[in-house]
């Protein structure tokens, strides 16, 4: 039940509180400033990991209730180094069937260096593809694909011994400009909203519904999802400063007490009505 309350958590106070700014900077802004389009493709990074991970971990949390175990799905993915390091992180469930069922099928790294290049790209085509059947998820895989191959052909090798806030940069901003492609309506707004993030539309300008939807709640949820989804917060290594008996006690109150915390403002979160959307409708 632990697992399933951090699943619920993530979906409805983290993924929900974000999800507005996101939509309203993809959906009804026409041509959003550069500070806007920033704030929105954060404010969706945010919003799909939380959701996906907390729906992941619900499930996960159930299925252990009911006596099945079902492996982890998400392992930090924004922290990676490289686009590989990425994909064995994220949505690790689907790496894997990717990996027996296409990529291994299609001949692997079994073949020279170009068929490699090939199967791994295909396989992320295909992976676009089957997350819907639009211009803009295939671009998605291709470019997820094109930057597996790149890691293959010397850039991961640059980045393990790049210094790791480099590497991270780099790995996120890639993730990132990939968002847009699984976010954008159509290729012609993905286009549109690459300019906006160069300050095509302007710098810091910011819309009426922009300024509503981007209230102090949002803000802060915004800072607590991107601190969490870059880290992990050690609470044993915290109380280390208290004498050792006392360690695990007070690790497993307040461990206890902040699940509880959880679940109540969760439980009034989902009963306030609050902006709850599903992203799966789309693909």
């Amino acid at each position: 039940m632990r697992i399933f309350v951090i699943g619920l958590a993530q979906k409805v106070l983290i993924a929900d509180q974000v999800a507005e700014l996101g939509d309203v900077v993809f959906d009804k802004l026409p041509d959003p400033s550069f500070l806007e389009a920033w704030l929105g493709l954060s404010a969706y990074t945010v919003q799909i990991y939380f959701d996906f991970a907390g729906y992941s971990n619900m499930a996960i949390g159930l299925g252990l209730a009911l006596g099945f175990a079902f492996p982890r799905n998400f392992r930090l993915p924004y922290t990676a180094r490289s686009i590989t390091d990425f994909w064995r992180r994220w949505h690790i469930s689907l790496s894997q069937w990717l990996r027996d069922y296409l990529y291994i099928p299609l001949g692997g790294n079994r073949g020279s260096a170009i068929a490699t290049y090939r199967n791994l790209w295909l396989v992320f085509v295909l992976c676009g593809l089957w997350h819907g059947a639009n211009w803009t998820f295939v671009i998605w895989g291709m470019h997820h694909g094109a930057f597996l191959v790149l890691d293959r052909t010397g850039l991961r090798r640059i980045l393990d011994r790049a210094p790791v806030l480099v590497a991270r940069l780099f790995t996120m901003l890639a993730v990132m400009t990939g968002w847009v492609w699984f976010r954008a309506r159509d290729f012609d707004q993905a286009v549109a909203f690459f300019g906006s993030l160069m300050g095509r539309h302007g710098w810091n300008g910011l819309d009426l519904l922009t300024h509503i939807a981007l209230n102090p709640s949002t803000l802060a949820t915004l800072a607590i999802g991107g601190i969490l989804a870059l880290g992990r917060l050690d609470l044993k290594r915290l109380l280390n400063v208290l004498p050792r008996p006392m360690v695990v006690p007070v690790y497993a109150t307040t461990d206890t007490l902040v699940i509880f915390l959880f679940f109540g403002f969760s439980v009034l979160s989902i009963a306030a009505g609050s902006y709850s959307p599903f992203l799966y409708f789309r693909f």
